[in-house]
Order: C-alpha cells, then structure tokens, then sequence
C-alpha cells in the first residue's frame, strides 16, 4: 500500500501551514508514502479538448503528465490546500480538474480508493477541505478524514499587515497592532488540530491494513454522490 500526499500551496514548504498538515497526517498512517508538492509547478486547469476520451490520458503538455503515474498508482490521497477567498487555491483545483481524464469509458483507475482531505485558512480552513472532498466524491473516493486548521493570512507577513485598514491583522486586533508571532497563527501551535491530522493518519492507515474493497467504496460513493444530485440509481 503506498499514499500520495498532494500539497497545493504555492509556499515553500517550511512555510506552508497545508504541507505541515499533510505531513502529519502522512506520518501517522504506518504505510509508504511520498509527499508531492505543487509548488512552482505549471498545471492548467482543464481545457475541455476531450482528447482523453479515448484512453484516459491528459493531452494537455505541462507538469500534470508527470505527476499522473504517482496519481495512477497510489492507493489513497492526502490533499492539502489553503483557503484563497473562501475557495480552493487555484494551483489545486488545476490539479483536481485534471482528473477528469480518469473518468472516461468507465475509468477505474481511481474508484474505490481513499482520500483524507486537509484545508487552512486565516479564517476558515474548511471550505477548501470540503471542495477537495466533492473532488473526491466525484472519483468515487471515499473521504475517510478531513482535517482544517487556522493558518496566517499573507497580511501577517507581506509588510503592511500594521498599517492596512483591510488587513486582517488590524481587522481582528485593532488599530496600533503589532504583529508578534503570539499573535500570528501558526498550525504547529494548534494541538487539537495536530492531534485531529495524527488521527486522520491513523484511521487511514487502519482501513488500508484491513480489509478495503475498492468495488465496495466505489458502488457506495456512486450513490452518495447521485443522492447529492437528488438523483437515484
């Protein structure tokens, strides 16, 4: 069993509050994994051309070809992601629209496996959590865990973060804030979010050293996904 751990932030990694998540989450599952970052890498989003139809394979020529092996070939996904106003940063919905090319002539490449979707932001961390989840659910991938945290807008380090009267440092402490590092928030200071991604590690790794049957977690999230339409199958 191996996992893809996916981290979208376009930060460096010592930086990232979604890589520290996801790293977390990775290092408690007790199985293989490779960690995968976005950062700095040219993926578009899907351009509707359908040259995939035929064999599931993106046509389009950038960084998502060599990425779409470690995809094909992992048993589970964790995704992180930061909050870009109130959705999902675009560098990961690239990556997540891509997929499309797995979907074709009843493409299985991707149903039945498991995912733990990670989400932060300065102000909510859990609305890209729940868009990587839909992406997910779309795949037949069964989210086994989500976790969200509270990361530092770019405000607390861009500079201006003192002075800006949109800032959300002054927006939440005031006029005549200082920015500290007490005050900025920091995901590794966060022990119940820590201990919510060891546990998403865990329970990760638990139903992938059990008895997972991928045809099984594919029929149950098509009717999850068709009850979300009001559909029925």
């Amino acid at each position: 069993m191996k996992v893809l751990g996916i981290c979208g932030s376009p930060r460096r990694q010592e930086e990232s509050s979604s890589a520290s998540l996801v790293g977390t989450v990775l290092q408690n599952i007790g199985l293989e994994y490779e960690m995968i970052s976005l950062r700095g890498r040219n993926i578009s989003g899907c351009i509707a051309c359908l040259q995939c139809a035929g064999d599931n394979i993106c046509k389009v020529r950038d960084d998502m070809a060599e990425l779409r092996q470690a995809v094909v070939q992992a048993d589970a996904y964790v995704i992180g992601a930061p909050n870009y106003f109130n959705s999902l940063n675009a560098l990961t919905h690239a990556f997540l629209e891509r997929w499309f090319q797995f979907r074709h002539n009843e493409g299985d490449l991707l149903w039945g496996k498991l995912g733990v979707a990670v989400g932060v932001g300065s102000m909510n961390g859990s609305l890209p959590a729940e868009q990587i989840e839909k992406f997910f659910m779309y795949n037949f991938i069964e989210t086994v865990a989500s976790v969200s945290g509270h990361g530092p807008a770019p405000c607390y380090s861009c500079g201006y973060g003192e002075s800006c009267g949109i800032g959300l440092p002054r927006m939440l402490h005031g006029n005549g804030v200082c920015i500290t590092e007490e005050i900025t928030p920091d995901v590794t200071k966060q022990p119940d979010v820590l201990e919510a991604a060891a546990e998403a590690g865990r329970t990760l790794g638990r139903r992938l050293s059990g008895k997972h049957n991928r045809q099984q977690v594919a029929s149950r999230m098509q009717r999850k996904l068709m009850e979300s339409m009001g559909m029925e199958l």
